[in-house]
C-alpha cells in the first residue's frame, strides 16, 4: 500500500493514482513487492527537526528515507521537504514537479537497495532515476 500524507504543509497538486502506479511498477521491475510506503510531504522546518532528532544531522535536506523493508517487501517512510524541492528546482533550473518526482523515486530506489555514497554509486542511482522518470513520462502521456 502506498499512501501520500502531509505534515505542516499544503498537499501538492500531484496525481497520486498515477504516482502509485508508477512507484509500484518500478518496485516490481526490480523484482520486489510493494509493502507499506508512506510518502510524507513536509516543510524545511519539519525535515530539519526530524533530521536532528532521528539522524543527529543538523542540516536541511530534500528527503529522509526510513527503511522498514522485510524480505522482498519494500516498506518505508519518505519525508520530502517541498521547500527544498522547490529551491532545488530553481537552482538546477528544472520544473518543480520533475524535481519532486526525482526525489520520490530516489527514496524508493534507496528502499530497493541502491546507494549513493560514492561517485560510481551516485551515477548508478541517477541512471535508475532517469529510467524511472522516462517511464513516468510514458505513463503520463497515456493518461
Amino acid at each position: 500500500m502506498i499512501e501520500f500524507l502531509t505534515e505542516d504543509i499544503e498537499f501538492p497538486s500531484v496525481n497520486t493514482d498515477l504516482l502509485k502506479q508508477w512507484i509500484s511498477k518500478v518496485i516490481k521491475d526490480h523484482d520486489y513487492n510493494v509493502g507499506s510506503i508512506s510518502i510524507i510531504f513536509c516543510s524545511d522546518d519539519f525535515i530539519l527537526k526530524t533530521n536532528r532528532e532521528y539522524l543527529s544531522h543538523d542540516y536541511y535536506t530534500d528527503i529522509i528515507t526510513f527503511d522498514y523493508c522485510e524480505n522482498r517487501n519494500i516498506s518505508g517512510d519518505l519525508l520530502i521537504s517541498l521547500d527544498t524541492v522547490k529551491s532545488n528546482s530553481y537552482e538546477f533550473k528544472t520544473d518543480f514537479f520533475d524535481e519532486l518526482h526525482r526525489v520520490i523515486i530516489h527514496g524508493i530506489l534507496h528502499l530497493i537497495g541502491f546507494d549513493d555514497k560514492t561517485p560510481e554509486l551516485r551515477e548508478n542511482i541517477r541512471e535508475e532515476e532517469n529510467k524511472a522518470l522516462e517511464f513516468l513520462r510514458t505513463l503520463t502521456s497515456l493518461n
